[in-house]
């Protein structure tokens, strides 16, 4: 059965990667949801998709060049404000603590340091993972692929999985270099195919979309069988799922 992953928490109609985000998704019938995480100037693990604050926050400028308390003053409700008031960044051990009482739930945990590299970002979340004791169910991504091929080297049993934009050719091989266990690539390209899903399948390897909202994207996944997808919409997702069963 296709897995779904609740986007930024519930992006579609909270504040993405806040609490009150991740609260409701856990009630949307997710079987997971996915998030990102960036270092702060003070080394911290903030949850935060974007480099810059502009777009998500009140605050302005870069997220490494603040500390966590100066980004924990700001407001990363944006367009929601009506609807949740006033919301905080959280830091990745406030999700987790949440995530580790729900004793299924599987949590993607994306290093986005692909514009900036964080250098110490992997052991800071490994460390985070092992004092939650997640191992068995937690995925690591990103789009800086030699940054997996380090967390591999720091917890070789954790699956990892490589993102993309663009078509990777036979990603099957590709993801053994790394070596990593999922492919994640853009529902916008080409690079979902039912030939690409029997390669990977063949050597117990996944493939999870990403980002997958409309209802005919939501209907042909589930076709194709891949092994999950990344959804702003999870209730929806769920939803359409069960119709198809």
């Amino acid at each position: 059965m296709t897995k779904i992953f609740a986007h930024r928490g519930f992006k579609g109609i909270y504040p993405e990667n806040t609490m009150v985000a991740f609260e409701h998704a856990l009630h949307s019938g997710a079987d997971g949801i996915e998030l990102d995480v960036q270092l702060t100037k003070d080394g911290r693990l903030a949850v935060i998709h974007d480099e810059k604050l502009n777009r998500t926050t009140n605050l302005k400028g870069l997220v490494k060049d603040h500390t966590y308390e100066e980004l924990k003053a700001g407001d990363a409700s944006h367009s929601f404000y009506e609807e949740t008031g006033a919301v905080s960044i959280p830091l990745l051990e406030e999700v987790l603590e949440l995530i580790s009482q729900q004793s299924t739930l599987i949590i993607n945990i994306e290093l986005k340091n692909s514009i900036y590299r964080y250098p110490g970002m992997e052991e800071k979340v490994k460390e985070q993972i092992e004092h939650f004791q997640i191992e068995d169910r937690v995925l690591v991504s990103s789009f800086h692929h030699g940054s997996l091929a380090l967390f591999h080297k720091l917890m070789p049993h954790i699956e990892l999985s490589v993102l993309t934009m663009d078509v990777i050719h036979q990603p099957d091989m590709y993801l053994k270099t790394i070596p990593a266990r999922g492919y994640h690539p853009n529902i916008k390209g080409a690079g979902v195919t039912t030939e690409v899903i029997m390669a990977l399948h063949a050597t117990d390897q996944v493939i999870r979309p990403f980002t997958v909202n409309s209802e005919k994207q939501m209907k042909n996944m589930f076709s194709l069988g891949v092994d999950g997808i990344f959804t702003d919409y999870p209730d929806r997702a769920v939803k359409i799922r069960d119709e198809m069963k």
